[in-house]
């Protein structure tokens, strides 16, 4: 979330962190605490500044555009992305177990954010192998860029090369596909290193070819906070 970030980023960049992720769902400091219910948006911008002062070339910036909430500072979003060499990662709202009113109301669709953006003239990057399931878009009088993360999208799994383990030592395959593979106990000696691998793989050939969310199916995850994120 951002709110260490000033006082520590120097010490994950010299310990090798290679790419740095916030979340900034606005940039009005009244709207940031309504979102996050944290009144911590200078430190969070001042942590961003702060990992270009310490050498990061790029920073990914997590914006999740809503109805009635931040939808229209989408204009200021572009404007502070100008002049900063700064991806702004627009993601989709996700329907999960325990928002049905909350997603219905403030939902927006990336398709209608990409369409906007190919008309003001941004253009698709071109996708490396590694790239994940984010589109990426640039505009030749923009330093920044945009990504879109559109879990709604067809064959939006298709694309995805993400992992997640969580506090508790929990391979999640998916955000919202299942309840997670068990690393804890693997997590502990270095002479358990072939066993993890082993039990990584194993359920790799158990991930499901989709989330189904398109399909109005909301997982078993009751809310993204319940695996950290």
């Amino acid at each position: 979330n951002g709110y260490r970030l000033e006082k520590q980023v120097a010490q994950w960049k010299a310990a090798g962190l290679t790419h740095i992720n916030v979340s900034v769902d606005s940039l009005d400091a009244r709207m940031f605490q309504q979102i996050t219910g944290e009144n911590k948006f200078a430190q969070v911008m001042s942590g961003i500044d702060r990992a270009f002062d310490v050498g990061y070339e790029q920073v990914k910036v997590n914006v999740v555009l809503m109805k009635g909430l931040n939808l229209r500072e989408f204009p200021a979003f572009l404007r502070w992305i100008k002049d900063r060499p700064i991806q702004l990662r627009l993601i989709e709202l996700m329907q999960t177990g325990e928002m049905d009113q909350l997603f219905n109301q403030h939902h927006v669709s990336g398709a209608v954010i990409r369409t906007q953006l190919l008309k003001e003239g941004w253009l698709p990057k071109v996708r490396a192998v590694n790239d994940g399931p984010a589109q990426v878009f640039v505009h030749p009088d923009y330093r920044g860029e945009i990504g879109l993360i559109m879990p709604y999208e067809k064959d939006f799994c298709t694309s995805c090369n993400r992992l997640r383990v969580s506090a508790k030592g929990k391979l999640h395959l998916c955000l919202f596909g299942e309840q997670g593979v068990d690393l804890r106990d693997l997590l502990h000696r270095d002479e358990q290193r072939d066993e993890l691998i082993t039990r990584i793989a194993g359920g790799l050939k158990n991930k499901a070819v989709s989330h189904f969310l398109q399909q109005g199916n909301t997982g078993a995850t009751p809310h993204l906070a319940s695996i950290g994120g």
